[in-house]
């Protein structure tokens, strides 16, 4: 099976793209990101003329999740126990949707960006990062042969190496300690990033920002992950980034990761 995940920033604006991908791609199930449209405004047709079912949660012109899948699409869930919200008064946003698809409980998340370390949305951030380990973790306790993959934008940069220069994000958020700290967590309550293996860095990225010519001078992150329980990291064979698909007119500023299980 081949699951993939990709922010698409803007699914009406990108349709005609993410059409052509998906026959191009030859993927079974992909999690999409920063939909950026209410239900009503999102454009299904493009999954379900390819021969997928898909399931969509947005709620404004902002986020938006999706979840689109050949081999079946079963008990979809928006939003994960915990979830925390954000504004005054706090709602959750559409930042996560999950659903069984092929014995795998795919999740497509979104992460907060955190926008300034002193910004309130950063704390919104941490806070949103552990209630999805805390959950994570309560469904692995539940059952440790659970098959489940967190696909999606986590708008951290772990690793050194996951960005193109650290001196040019000294202070400021996604290289954080605590952001580090967070993800980090998630891969100790069991949660491996299986495409790292497969697509080793330095200089390999997943988002190249549309200012200053970042991307052809390749100046970019490294912050859209697939992370999988111990039963299904076990089957991963093989990973990759499409590169290719940030290039060209009309481009996300971030590629498709895609990860092959057997």
């Amino acid at each position: 099976m081949r699951i993939a995940t990709w922010n698409v920033n803007s699914m009406r604006a990108r349709k005609d793209r993410v059409a052509a991908w998906l026959e191009r791609s030859d993927v079974d199930v992909v999690a999409v990101q920063e939909t950026k449209c209410r239900e009503e405004q999102f454009p299904g047709g493009v999954f379900t003329e390819a021969g997928y079912e898909v399931a969509h949660y947005g709620l404004s012109q902002w986020n938006g999740v999706a979840i689109a899948s050949r081999v079946g699409l079963d008990d979809v869930q928006t939003s994960f126990p915990g979830q925390p919200g954000w504004g005054d008064p706090e709602q959750v946003e559409a930042r996560a949707i999950s659903a069984v698809c092929g014995g795998v409980r795919v999740w497509s998340l979104y992460v907060p960006n955190g926008r300034e370390i002193d910004d309130p949305h950063y704390d919104y951030k941490l806070r949103w990062l552990e209630a999805l380990r805390a959950d994570g973790a309560a469904r692995l306790a539940e059952d440790p042969r659970a098959q489940i993959a967190f696909c999606g934008d986590f708008n951290v940069a772990p690793q050194d190496d996951d960005v193109w220069d650290m001196e040019a994000f000294e202070g400021k958020t996604h290289v954080t300690d605590k952001e580090r700290a967070a993800f980090t967590a998630l891969n100790d309550a069991g949660f491996t990033d299986v495409a790292r293996a497969y697509t080793p860095g330095p200089g390999v990225y997943t988002f190249w920002d549309y200012q200053n010519l970042s991307f052809p001078k390749k100046k970019g992150m490294r912050i859209d992950f697939v992370l999988a329980s111990p039963e299904l990291a076990g089957r991963v064979t093989g990973a990759r980034i499409d590169r290719e698909e940030r290039k060209g007119k009309g481009a996300s500023d971030h590629a498709p990761v895609i990860v092959e299980t057997d």
